[in-house]
């Protein structure tokens, strides 16, 4: 069994807006009182607080507290399990000498939301066949209207409520048996920034071509971003204040259109990645990539290589890598990641396997032994060739049943 998230889209009354808005409210204060608990038992006790002991602590404060009990209290659980969750990755990042991000308080514009454990308690989803649309029932909200479509159908688990850019969302995790169709062939895909995606087949070569979605959009968020900044700029002179300086309704409009450009593009990006991810998961049954560190890749280069980390953030190839990932194994075929360092598909000649070190500058591919192509190209083709030494030069259903053997002779294996 596997767990996928269906996202509805809710659409509440006046009144169960209100009652929505209080909840956020509640959950607000809830995660900043028990922030201020940590904060204040480390500095006076050098005590640090668990999630447990926060947990016993809320029955105390729910029985002193009426503001606390009109919410349900699984779900003021989950919320001071997130703020101990901060606190383990906070800890995690000074053990590994990164930037340690110490967890903050939150204003309310800055609280999403919050969630609920078990289905049932709080929460109750009310679809329609199919997990389509329908009704969902929370603790003093009510029922709600829906619209949203699970695209396989589970038993709802976890739920999380969500508001964002004045518009309220649920997230209901659903544990289910996803099923996908897979394709036969086996290819190599190198992600790129002047072309998407190269894929190299025994069927030859296809390009996937870089849409460039923030790029249609960029002059228009940078009108607007010079707007809030004359407007927020005005607003510090009039007040006296640097920060904490009155927001007027014409500035609250600039933030809410900005929100909706950003949201626009980004839309569009998972849209996109989604396609292409499906359509390649549906022609191959084994699929060979370059492992990417995409937070490396953009780490440095200061204004100078503003422009090239933008377009590799824009071009999404992490999170195109994840859905392969998940859909190839829904499908029962393999993406495999090849290391980059041991490989080096880019200065690896496809042909003869000689490796001559190339700039970044250096689009084109061209060996010795007579193999002539662009870069892009002759990396697809190399961990194409990486991924038939992986699978020893057997069908992908071979292969797999040496992970599935279960597996009858006669039939293809399956995930």
């Amino acid at each position: 069994m596997a767990h996928r998230k269906v996202t509805y889209r809710l659409y509440p009354t006046p009144r169960q807006i209100e009652a929505l808005e209080r909840q956020r409210w509640v959950h607000c204060l809830l995660w900043n009182t028990a922030l201020d608990e940590r904060r204040r038992a480390w500095q006076e006790d050098r005590v640090s607080l668990s999630f447990s002991d926060q947990c016993k602590a809320l029955t105390g404060w729910r029985a002193q507290s009426s503001l606390l009990r009109s919410v349900n209290a699984q779900s003021e659980q989950v919320t001071l399990k997130r703020l101990g969750l901060a606190f383990q990755h906070f800890f995690r990042r000074v053990k590994r000498g990164e930037t340690p991000g110490f967890p903050r308080f939150k204003p309310l514009h800055r609280f999403k939301g919050w969630g609920y454990k078990t289905h049932g308690d709080g929460w109750r989803l009310l679809s329609g066949p199919g997990m389509k649309h329908g009704k969902l029932r929370l603790s003093g909200v009510g029922e709600m209207r829906i619209r949203g479509k699970a695209r396989t159908v589970g038993e709802p688990k976890t739920c999380e409520i969500m508001h964002r850019r004045g518009k309220w969302y649920a997230s209901v995790t659903v544990e289910c048996e996803p099923e996908r169709q897979g394709g036969k062939r086996i290819g190599g895909l190198d992600w790129g920034l002047e072309t998407f995606a190269t894929i190299a087949s025994s069927e030859g070569v296809e390009r996937i071509e870089n849409p460039r979605h923030l790029q249609s959009s960029l002059e228009q968020i940078r009108t607007v971003q010079k707007r809030i900044s004359r407007k927020e700029e005005a607003a510090k002179q009039a007040s006296g204040k640097l920060k904490g300086f009155p927001i007027s309704k014409r500035l609250r409009k600039e933030y809410a259109l900005l929100g909706r450009l950003h949201e626009k593009v980004a839309n569009q990006r998972r849209d996109f990645l989604h396609q292409t991810s499906a359509r390649l998961i549906a022609t191959f049954a084994v699929l060979g990539l370059e492992a990417l560190n995409i937070r490396r890749m953009t780490a440095k280069g200061g204004s100078y290589k503003r422009g090239l980390n933008r377009s590799i953030l824009d071009a999404a190839g992490g999170m195109l890598h994840q859905m392969l990932g998940y859909k190839a194994e829904e499908a029962g075929a393999l993406a495999m990641e090849a290391d980059p360092r041991r490989l080096k598909p880019s200065q690896r000649c496809h042909r003869c396997g000689r490796l001559e070190k190339k700039p970044l500058s250096q689009r084109w591919h061209d060996c010795p032994c007579g193999a002539s192509c662009s870069r892009d190209e002759n990396a697809a083709r190399v961990l194409m060739a990486w991924v038939m030494e992986q699978i020893g030069g057997r069908e992908p259903a071979e292969a797999w049943r040496e992970v599935r053997p279960a597996s009858p002779l006669g039939e293809p294996a399956l995930p």
